[in-house]
């Protein structure tokens, strides 16, 4: 077992509850927060606040939410919370029994939620599965996205961070891989956006200084695929069946791209589109990305 995994734990009993609460398959993987963030004041927080918001919306309704676990993962406070807020009317029932009609329901109801905020499958940080299955961080993903889209004036607390271990059972034992993931607003990020604006600028009023710029970036790039035997000369052309991307990708993220996942050599706009969406998922999960990208 990975040595990282089991320094997640202080006590072996501890190690053991969590196993028993998460069974990862054969050939599964999930992404958990981590025992040592379950606890952070700023997450206490932003869960209160949710929960607080939630039956504030809902008091009319005489729903009580305790626990953003327990209460959300059959679908129906999501169903009212939608229904209030935005006004929707979803075809499904109010209240669902089994497992498989939970699951239908949910499935109606994530993807009304990406509709109305416009967002496409790769940018979900949820699925119906990690919501049936009482998946906090997903679920914390969700609730922050939905109040974001029809109450952005909810005073979230922002930069609320949690230490995630995605584990992953392969024939070889439990394989684990350790992160920081934000689920409220970055604040370094957004002043980041801010010098993104300031490149915008650059593009638009200063085109003599792109040269400069560009090379910038290509000392950058070569200073990182060089280490593979390759050489960037033109990042418009070489970039662009993203073959380059995913390399660079691949050592600045310390990984091995497996070879059958992508087009080493594309020989048509198929597979080039194949390697940048690939690139741009890893982008994404990895939680480098949180603004839409058009692969083309």
């Amino acid at each position: 077992m990975d040595p990282d995994f089991l320094n997640v734990f202080t006590q072996p009993a501890a190690l053991n509850q969590f196993l028993a609460e998460n069974v990862i398959a054969q050939g599964d993987k999930k992404k958990l927060i981590k025992p040592t963030s379950s606890n952070d004041p700023k997450l206490e927080e932003l869960k209160l606040l949710l929960i607080d918001w939630i039956n504030t919306t809902l008091k009319e309704e005489h729903i009580v939410v305790k626990s953003l676990e327990e209460d959300l993962y059959d679908g129906l406070v999501l169903h009212h919370l939608l229904e209030n807020l935005g006004s929707l009317k979803l075809d499904v029932d109010k209240i669902a029994l089994t497992e498989k009609k939970q699951r239908q329901k949910l499935a109606v109801i994530l993807e009304a939620v990406a509709k109305c905020l416009q967002l496409e499958e790769r940018q979900l940080k949820w699925s119906v599965e990690s919501i049936l299955t009482k998946d906090l961080l997903s679920t914390l993903h969700l609730l922050v996205a939905i109040a974001k889209h029809f109450q952005p004036n909810l005073a979230m607390p922002p930069n609320v961070q949690v230490e995630t271990i995605t584990i992953e059972n392969t024939s070889r034992g439990l394989k684990t891989a350790s992160a920081v993931e934000y689920i409220t607003e970055n604040k370094e990020n957004s002043e980041a956006r801010s010098k993104d604006d300031a490149f915008d600028e650059l593009f638009s009023r200063a085109p003599d200084k792109l040269d400069a710029v560009k090379k910038v970036f290509l000392q950058f790039v070569n200073q990182h695929v060089g280490k593979l035997g390759l050489n960037v000369k033109d990042i418009e052309s070489q970039f662009a069946d993203g073959v380059i991307l995913l390399l660079l990708i691949g050592q600045l993220e310390g990984y091995f791209l497996n070879l059958r996942d992508f087009f080493l050599t594309p020989a048509s706009t198929t597979e080039m589109l194949h390697n940048v969406n690939l690139a741009l998922d890893l982008l994404t999960d990895g939680g480098l990305l949180n603004f839409s990208v058009n692969s083309e």
